[in-house]
Formats: structure tokens, C-alpha cells, sequence
């Protein structure tokens, strides 16, 4: 694995990608963002729930908790259109940046709780004039009785268009997790072999990565065992593969075929580590193996080779299906590609099914982060997975992940 810098050239809008992120100046320019879209749209503000849209919002360094919700002890971002900063209510006022002060920075919210709904009528209503439009990611039974004087919208109009292109600093806040995250995969691969369990994995993954700086994990590391057949996993009733399940104590084996799957978050961004590894003394693919790869390889390099500024999701998932000889190298009800932010999956997603008239109106564009992952079956001989990570840039693209595909580049 290499750490060094950016390509001469590197550049989104002309900017180049620093190799440290400004984090305030991100912020800032995450703020002005969703103004424009809430002008363009004609929205008066934003009442978001969800947990990583918070700390898009409002730069929250927020404490691990499910993306979708955090329970009662939640944190609320109210971003008011024409304000100089989003509000922050939460339990977790050390989380909030420095510039969250005053009225913007206030105590926890309940959105949840009928107990509780009268207090965000009350902050809503503070910052907005009844009947105001409003962006909403998540409407709780209490919320849909108490902002009936509000029109609700749903708030991906707005978080959409920001989110699909992200900003130089943006990108190294992805690109330094994704490193952190290799770094510590390194170290966890290290110690791979038979009679060792996947407990023992993900807990000298998740020391080494905290050791090295991430500020949380985003997903339970995954060491999927993948059976020979897919009539041997355990969710193949609709077609698809076994994966993933969760990481248990099993005991892993010799040849055991493992999927692994990671990705922690540094200052709220995602990384993505996808890998096969061989559970084994003596790790050494078979050729079999060797030509999964080396299809896998074909695929990623097809779509690379034409990956810029202006192609589309449709061209890029045309020409990775013609280097797997017409047949279609990802796993039904998933896709060629998807973005990373602060989520661990988010637009732009290509290969989807939505269709290809989806895919024709995806366009690249500078900014857009996309983590290829086409899967290689051999049924009866499972199969090569693995994720990289790239951005597009102003006149292509670059690497945010370089880990090895080891034990499979030791022998290629």
C-alpha cells in the first residue's frame, strides 16, 4: 500500500484535492450548498433525523449509533434558509464544531416522543412561518401529527444534488479513511489463518483502525465464507448469493473463501474495503481462482478505460459487461458501482434496476465518488469480489484505494 500524494493534474472545479482536508472550510461550503439548493427549490428549510445527514448538515462529529435511527437520544439539524449556520439540537453538544455556538448549538430534541413533539413544533416554528415548505428525511408518527400548519417534502431534493458531488475536502476526508481503513486491513490479513475465528478478525481490525485515527466504525467487518454453490448459502431463495451475514465465532478453515467487507468513517466520511482472501498456511489461488481474478481485473480496467467527466452509467456498465463476455459481472439486486459520503452506499449508483434509461441520464462528473465492485461466479467454485475506490476528476479520474489484492497479485 502506497501513501503518497495526489497526481499532478488532481483537480474538482479546478481546485486541487489538499492531502489534508480543511475541515472548517468544508463545513462551510457543505452550508452554502444546501442554500443554493433550498433558493433553487423554494424550500424554507430542513428538519433532518437521520444520523449522517445530521453530520453533513452540521459537521457533528456524532458517536457511532445505526445511520437510520439512533433511538430517542437522537441529534436534529434544523437548517434554515438565509441562515449563516445549521441549528444542532442534541445530547452530544462536545460532537458539534467549533463555530456551533449560541443559538445554534441547543439541547436534545424528541421527534420520537408525543412527549416531546411540542418542543420541535416550538424550534420549528421559532425559525419558519407556519405553512413554510419544508425538507423532511424522516417523518415519525408524532412529527406527521404535529407539523400539519408545515408542508413536508422529502428533503433527498435538496441533500441529493449536494451530496453527489463532493469537494476537495471532501475527498480527502474519504480518501484518508479509506486509508486508515487499508492500513488496519493490512495488519488484520496478517494474522489470517486456519483455526483462527472471525471474532478474532474484526477485533484486531477494529483496534488497529482506532489506533490509527478513525473517529468511528461504520459496519460490523464482514468475513463471509462463501459457500462453493449458491444453492449451498443460506438466502438463495430469491437468486441472490449469501451474502452477507453477520460476523459470528466461527472457526475459519483451510480454503476457506472469504468476502470481507469494511469500512469505518473519518469526520463523518465513509470508507469502503472489499476484498477475497484465502483462509490458508500456504495461500496460493488455484488457477481457477487466478482466472476469477483476472476477470474481475478485466471488468474494473473496461470501465476505467473510458471512466471521465461525461460518460454515463450506461456506458460504463456497457463495457464492463462486454469484458465478462456479454454476461453481466454483479450480483443481482446490487450494481457495478455505487457512491460513498457519509453514507457507505449513495449516489451515484450504476448497474442498478432502475433500468437503462436511468443509467443513460446518470452523467460523471467531477466530484463524484464511485467504489466499483463486480462480483466474478463460478458456481461450484465460488467466486472474486473486491471494491476500489475512485473519484472523477476535471480530466478523469484517481485512485482513492491502493490495497493489495493479495494472496491473487502475489502470484500475478
Amino acid at each position: 500500500m502506497t501513501t503518497q500524494g495526489w497526481p499532478a493534474g488532481a483537480t474538482i472545479g479546478g481546485v486541487a484535492i489538499p492531502a489534508v482536508p480543511d475541515l472548517a472550510r468544508m463545513r462551510h461550503e457543505r452550508h452554502l450548498r444546501l442554500q443554493e439548493q433550498l433558493a433553487a427549490q423554494d424550500l424554507a428549510g430542513l428538519v433532518l433525523l437521520g444520523s449522517s445527514n445530521v453530520a453533513f448538515a452540521t459537521g457533528a462529529d456524532l458517536p457511532g449509533e445505526d445511520s437510520g435511527r439512533a433511538g430517542l437520544f437522537r441529534s436534529v439539524a434544523i437548517v434554515v434558509a438565509g441562515s449563516e449556520a445549521p441549528y444542532l439540537f442534541t445530547p452530544y453538544p462536545d460532537a458539534a464544531p467549533s463555530e456551533l455556538t449560541g443559538p445554534f448549538l441547543q439541547g436534545p430534541l424528541f421527534p420520537d416522543l408525543d412527549e416531546g413533539i411540542d418542543d420541535l413544533v416550538d424550534a420549528v416554528s421559532g425559525l419558519m412561518s407556519p405553512g413554510a415548505r419544508l425538507g423532511v428525511d424522516e417523518v415519525t408518527h408524532p412529527m406527521m401529527r404535529a407539523l400539519e400548519h408545515f408542508e413536508l417534502l422529502d428533503a433527498r431534493s435538496v441533500l441529493g444534488p449536494v451530496k453527489l458531488t463532493k469537494t476537495p475536502d471532501e475527498i480527502s476526508c474519504i480518501r484518508m479513511a479509506q486509508h486508515l481503513t487499508e492500513e488496519a486491513m493490512e495488519s488484520t490479513r496478517a494474522i489470517l489463518r486456519p483455526g483462527i475465528r472471525q471474532t478474532d478478525l474484526s477485533a484486531t481490525f477494529l483496534r488497529r483502525v482506532f489506533e490509527l485515527g478513525a473517529t468511528s466504525n461504520a459496519i460490523d467487518p464482514i468475513w463471509q465464507v462463501m459457500p462453493a454453490t449458491k444453492a449451498a448459502g443460506p438466502w438463495t431463495i430469491h437468486g441472490d448469493l449469501a451474502y452477507p451475514t453477520a460476523t459470528t465465532d466461527r472457526i475459519l478453515r483451510e480454503g476457506d473463501v472469504l468476502w470481507v467487507d469494511a469500512g469505518i468513517t473519518y469526520h463523518g466520511y465513509a470508507s469502503d474495503y472489499g476484498r477475497t482472501w484465502i483462509t490458508s498456511a500456504d495461500p496460493a489461488p488455484s488457477d481457477r481462482q487466478l482466472s476469477q481474478f483476472t476477470r474481475w481485473r478485466s471488468v474494473v480496467d473496461a470501465a476505467l478505460e473510458i471512466l471521465e467527466p461525461g460518460v454515463t452509467a450506461l456506458e460504463l456498465g456497457a463495457a464492463a459487461i462486454r469484458a465478462n463476455g456479454g454476461e453481466k459481472p454483479w450480483i443481482e439486486h446490487f450494481y457495478l458501482a455505487h457512491g460513498i459520503g457519509t453514507d457507505s452506499a449513495e449516489m451515484p449508483l450504476i448497474g442498478t434496476d432502475l433500468g437503462s434509461a436511468f443509467d443513460e441520464s446518470l452523467v460523471m462528473q467531477p466530484g463524484m465518488v464511485a467504489v466499483f465492485e463486480p462480483v466474478i461466479w463460478d458456481d461450484g467454485a465460488a467466486g472474486y469480489r473486491s471494491e476500489d475506490v475512485v473519484v472523477i476528476t476535471d480530466n478523469g479520474f484517481v485512485a482513492l484505494s491502493d490495497a493489495r489484492y493479495d494472496p491473487f497479485e502475489l502470484v500475478t
